[in-house]
C-alpha cells in the first residue's frame, strides 16, 4: 500500500507542464486585416488598448496548464523575438502581434526555458508585406508602462501619441497594458539613420495609469529590444539589447543604425 501511495505521489509531482495555442494554428493560412468591430477581444491578464496603426494585428491566444511550482514570467518566442508572458489565474493569455507574410513561428516557453508548445505557419496574405525594419520592445514588469520611440531619417517621430507615420512606418501594436509588446515596423524603409529610444513612462494597474514610484513590481525594470532587419529573408540580421530602467521618466538611446 505504501508503495502504491508513493508511486501516486511521484506521478502527481512529476506532472508535466504544457501549453495549448488556439491562435495562431500551424500550417498554411490566409488572414484578412484586423477586425475593427466595436467589441474588442478579451486579452489576459489585461485587455489590450488599440492605439497602434492596427494594420495586421493577430492575437496569440492560449493557456498554460499543469504549471505546478513554475512561476511567471513565462515567455513567448515569436519569430525568434522573446517576450515575457503573463497569464490570468487560469493560465490563459492573449497578446497582440503583427505578423508579416511568409514563414512565422510562435513558441511558448516555461519560466525555466523549457519549450511547452511550438507552431509554425505560412501567412499567404500578400497584404502583409514582410518587414524590412522591425523593432520589438518587451519588459519584465506587468505593472510598468514603457514606450518605444523611433526617429526616422526624415525626422519623423513614432511614439504613443503619433503611432502612424506618413512614410509608411508606425507602431503596431502599441502595448499599453504591460508588459508589451510594442513594435515598430517599416516594409519599405528609406535609407538613412534611425534612432531607437525606450522610455519608462509610468505605471499601470487595476486603477489605470499612475505615476506612483512604488506601484510597479520590480525595483529595476529590464527591457529587451530586438532589432530585426530584412526579416524572413536570406539577408536577415538581428541584434538584441538589454536595457535596465529605474525611475519614471528615464529616456535612453538604445541604438543608432543606418539602413
Amino acid at each position: 500500500m505504501r508503495c502504491v501511495l508513493s508511486l501516486l505521489i511521484t506521478l502527481v509531482c512529476a506532472q508535466v507542464a504544457w501549453a495549448e495555442l488556439s491562435e495562431p494554428v500551424g500550417g498554411w493560412r490566409y488572414h484578412g486585416l484586423l477586425d475593427r468591430s466595436e467589441n474588442p477581444r478579451v486579452a489576459y491578464p489585461t485587455p489590450p488598448i488599440d492605439r497602434g496603426v492596427q494594420r495586421n494585428r493577430t492575437m496569440i491566444e492560449g493557456q498554460l496548464k499543469a504549471l505546478g511550482t513554475l512561476r511567471p514570467p513565462h515567455s513567448l518566442a515569436v519569430n525568434g523575438n522573446p517576450l515575457n508572458l503573463y497569464t490570468d489565474d487560469q493560465g490563459r493569455f492573449a497578446r497582440p502581434y503583427a505578423f508579416g507574410a511568409g514563414s512565422n513561428s510562435v513558441e511558448v516557453r516555461s519560466s525555466e526555458g523549457k519549450s511547452l508548445k511550438r507552431v509554425q505557419f505560412y501567412e499567404a496574405n500578400n497584404l502583409r508585406t514582410p518587414a524590412r525594419i522591425r523593432v520589438v520592445l518587451g519588459w519584465d514588469d506587468p505593472k510598468a508602462e514603457l514606450d518605444l520611440h523611433i526617429i526616422t531619417p526624415d525626422g519623423q517621430h513614432a511614439f504613443w501619441a503619433r503611432p502612424a507615420m506618413s512614410n509608411g512606418g508606425g507602431l503596431d501594436p502599441d502595448g499599453v497594458d504591460g508588459p508589451g509588446p510594442e513594435m515598430f515596423t517599416m516594409t519599405a524603409p528609406m535609407h538613412g539613420t534611425y534612432l531607437v529610444y525606450v522610455n519608462y513612462w509610468g505605471n499601470f494597474g487595476s486603477g489605470g495609469y499612475n505615476f506612483d514610484e512604488t506601484s510597479n513590481q520590480n525595483e529595476v525594470i529590464t527591457s529587451q529590444i530586438n532589432l530585426v532587419l530584412n526579416e524572413n529573408t536570406v539577408d536577415e540580421k538581428r541584434e538584441t539589447f538589454i536595457v535596465p530602467l529605474r525611475a519614471i521618466g528615464d529616456l535612453l538611446l538604445v541604438k543608432t543604425f543606418n539602413y
